[in-house]
């Protein structure tokens, strides 16, 4: 583990490590804030990257796992959860439950686990990227790992065709 990590990305490799990912954090030398700019920075398909968004449901912090290729419908996510309705958390409530700030959320390293869903689209690429607790790294993983990281439930989070 590099020391020259950022403090809120040797906190996410120390979880990652125990959770046995051997994945390796990657520092870029750009923001990636965003799924376009992760995509183009790693190159790979915008669907590889694993966005990491936090949500308020039913009074908690609900963090959703999502393929960079779309768009989390939120009416979707809720009615096949049966939940109330899932609304976008503020910075700050991002940065209370995660302990990391929006555009480099990692799936793990926050303070507590989190209610997690895991997009089923993220399944189908062998190589995922997620944030690793800043907006300058990435971590790779695969699916399974995500899940187990997480905690999570994997499921489709917009409407199947």
């Amino acid at each position: 583990m590099s020391s020259s990590l950022p403090a809120r990305s040797l906190a996410v490799a120390e979880a990652l490590a125990a959770a046995g990912v051997t994945g390796e954090i990657v520092v870029l030398p750009d923001s990636a804030r965003t799924a376009a700019e992760a995509a183009a920075a790693l190159g790979c398909e915008v669907g590889a990257i694993a966005n990491s968004l936090v949500f308020e449901c039913d009074g908690a912090p609900l963090l959703v796992m999502t393929s960079g290729a779309h768009r989390v419908d939120t009416a979707h996510l809720a009615a096949r959860l049966g939940t109330g309705p899932i609304t976008r958390a503020s910075a700050a409530r991002v940065r209370e439950a995660t302990g990391q700030a929006i555009g480099g959320v990692a799936p793990t390293g926050h303070p507590a686990p989190l209610r997690t869903v895991v997009d089923t689209a993220l399944e189908r690429y062998e190589v995922l990227w997620a944030a690793a607790g800043h907006p300058h790294t990435v971590v790779p993983m695969t699916y399974g790992e995500l899940l187990r990281v997480t905690g999570g439930v994997p499921g489709p989070v917009v409407p199947e065709d």
